[in-house]
């Protein structure tokens, strides 16, 4: 592995270069209100080996456009206007001191995204290890530094957004205590529009800085290539069934495919090594075996 790269500390964990990939299971707003479904899909992404869960944090009078207020649309609660669906979507004090209580007996980190100062203000009573800005408000300075200012890691996703945009986020913010996730944000995702080299542009601008990647695409290979181009942290939507309600779903992970997701990425931070090229003593028999050596003694002075 490279030294001298970025790290960051998220609770108990080192997340950066030498350090095992931190696993981020996004349940967002797949929990469709309900905190019922929230702790199964938690109990899920421990099960499937994740580091941490992601929710999402929004204050809706600040973040729906007055003009999509009384849009009407069909929710799990029946017909309703927007504002009336997204005030209900969003759990509050008493859904997420539940949430708290059982992250914490699980020993499993949790953390949100928040759209707004308010939603950051609420989530940070609860003292998680993190905060993550979203790709949508990456161009909201103030926001970011309002995050920073707890003290506490950011992680900054970059989905539609220009690389100018991101320079500058990352000028407001300044490089240390944050991480930066490739990103792009299109639910699902072609294959064609994930630019997973980017991983590896935004590893050579910034390089004390760690950097993830926050998937949305349809599949896990991706996401294993992602690690493979150095990602040292990686987010994806969980869920229980894609086929639930909701506009993340079909973007999401279900907790076996998740399970197979962590398993790959643990395999594939073994198989990637150091780089230094050494004959290991697994091989030492088919060396003698295949190889004009004729005594052990040789074949050991041979490496």
């Amino acid at each position: 592995m490279e030294k001298n790269r970025g790290v960051i500390k998220i609770g108990n964990r080192s997340i950066g270069e030498g350090h095992p990939v931190y696993v981020v299971a996004e349940i967002g707003i797949n929990h469709n209100g309900s905190l019922d479904v929230t702790k199964k899909i938690i109990d899920g992404a421990i099960f499937a080996g994740a580091d941490a869960v992601k929710f999402q944090k929004r204050t809706p009078e600040l973040c729906v456009p007055h003009d999509q207020w009384n849009i009407e649309r069909d929710t799990p609660w029946g017909r309703m206007t927007y504002i009336e669906y997204r005030r209900k979507i969003e759990f509050g004090y008493d859904e997420y001191s539940a949430i708290d209580k059982y992250c914490k007996e699980k020993g499993i980190h949790w953390f949100a995204s928040c759209w707004d100062e308010e939603a950051i203000e609420f989530i940070n009573q609860f003292d998680v290890p993190a905060f993550k800005s979203a790709s949508a408000t990456l161009t909201e300075h103030d926001l970011l530094l309002k995050m920073k200012s707890t003290g506490k890691p950011l992680l900054i996703s970059t989905g539609m957004s220009t690389l100018e945009e991101v320079k500058a986020a990352v000028e407001a913010t300044g490089t240390e205590g944050i991480g930066i996730m490739h990103s792009t944000s299109a639910y699902p995702c072609k294959a064609e529009e994930l630019n997973l080299k980017m991983i590896t542009t935004l590893r050579n601008m910034y390089p004390h800085v760690p950097i993830g990647y926050s998937g949305h695409e349809v599949g896990l290979a991706p996401t294993w290539a992602a690690i493979s181009l150095g990602a040292t942290f990686v987010e994806r939507h969980i869920t229980l069934d894609r086929s639930m309600w909701g506009t993340d779903q079909a973007a999401s992970v279900e907790i076996m495919g998740f399970y197979r997701l962590v398993s790959n990425i643990r395999d594939i931070e073994k198989s990637l090594g150091d780089g230094i090229k050494k004959v290991y003593d697994s091989e030492l028999s088919s060396l003698k075996k295949l190889r004009k050596v004729k005594h052990l003694e040789d074949i050991k002075k041979a490496i």
